[in-house]
């Protein structure tokens, strides 16, 4: 197929790798424009437009598609096909009908469950059991679309940047498929039961709350991996990547240090971090990290 793809981050990446490996005529890629990143703050294109470079792909990179000049150039391609996945620009009504067969998307979710920005993290920090892909045909809603292919995966104990990859590789088979026979997979709408909304992830969030039960400043910890959840003391801030929740049969207050593993209370049971990573130092171990800066026991973490 002619296919104009669109995607900015790297869980779009394997999806623009699919489509080419698979034969498809990719005519563009879509990205949004190059971030200032890095010590240098130089402008970085996005790991779509890096990827498409290399495999000779025209790349586009609009601040917005509602201008009716870039909706003329977006329709020029005559695309039979859009695949989108974690492009981040809202696609207006005229977009989504140049193309013959309409927008593909390749959601992180078990739709309708997580519709919106941060799937991945919001299904990690609720406790979900599962989550999984959906290929979806795009409509004005927000990810309201039937959806043609689902598969699920279970969460278990993996992090946001491990389930990324896992979806996103997921989602290339699914996208591959689908596209080889659009007949054998009618779109399903969605049902009215079961809608929430993944709103898109604050910085702040990934502070660290001991006030919360250990189960839940774990999950959050998972959920923010990468690039860290964290909590602050003397002025610094530790990233926590990895801990288990423990019972404690002490009554102490929330963010105490209990121990000299680190272990640290929480409203209900207790956390003890088992990778941990200072501000410009690699990962370490609690007893790596503690033989180099020492939190003694009785310590409150803010």
């Amino acid at each position: 197929m002619r296919i104009v793809f669109m995607g900015t981050p790297d869980f779009s990446v394997p999806v623009l790798q699919a489509l080419v490996d698979a034969g498809h005529d990719v005519v563009a890629a879509y990205s949004q424009p190059p971030r200032r990143a890095g010590r240098g703050k130089a402008l970085t294109p996005s790991p779509v437009q890096a990827r498409a470079e290399t495999l000779g792909v025209a790349v586009r990179t609009p601040v917005s598609l509602r201008d009716a000049e870039a909706q003329a150039e977006f329709a020029a391609f005559g695309a039979d096909v859009a695949v989108v996945a974690a492009y981040g620009l809202i696609l207006p009504r005229a977009v989504l009908d140049a193309p013959r067969l309409g927008c593909l998307n390749v959601h992180a979710s078990l739709l309708p469950r997580w519709r919106g920005a941060a799937p991945i993290q919001r299904a990690i920090l609720a406790g979900d059991a599962e989550t999984g892909v959906c290929i979806m045909q795009m409509e004005a809603g927000l990810d309201t679309g039937s959806v043609l292919l689902r598969e699920a995966i279970a969460i278990d104990v993996k992090t946001a940047g491990e389930l990324t990859d896992e979806l996103s590789a997921m989602g290339a088979r699914l996208m591959v498929a689908a596209l080889a026979d659009l007949e054998t997979y009618p779109p399903a709408v969605q049902p009215d039961e079961g809608v929430t909304y993944a709103a898109k992830i604050d910085k702040a969030e990934a502070r660290l709350d001991f006030s919360r039960r250990a189960v839940e400043v774990e999950r959050q910890i998972r959920g923010f991996n990468p690039p860290g959840a964290w909590f602050e003391i003397a002025g610094e801030r530790i990233r926590i990547l990895a801990a288990e929740p423990m019972s404690s049969p002490d009554a102490a207050t929330m963010g105490t240090v209990l121990d000299d593993q680190l272990t640290i209370a929480c409203s209900e049971g207790a956390l003890r971090p088992t990778l941990l990573q200072r501000a410009g130092r690699g990962v370490m171990t609690s007893a790596e990290l503690l033989r180099g800066f020492p939190i003694p026991a009785g310590t409150v973490l803010q």
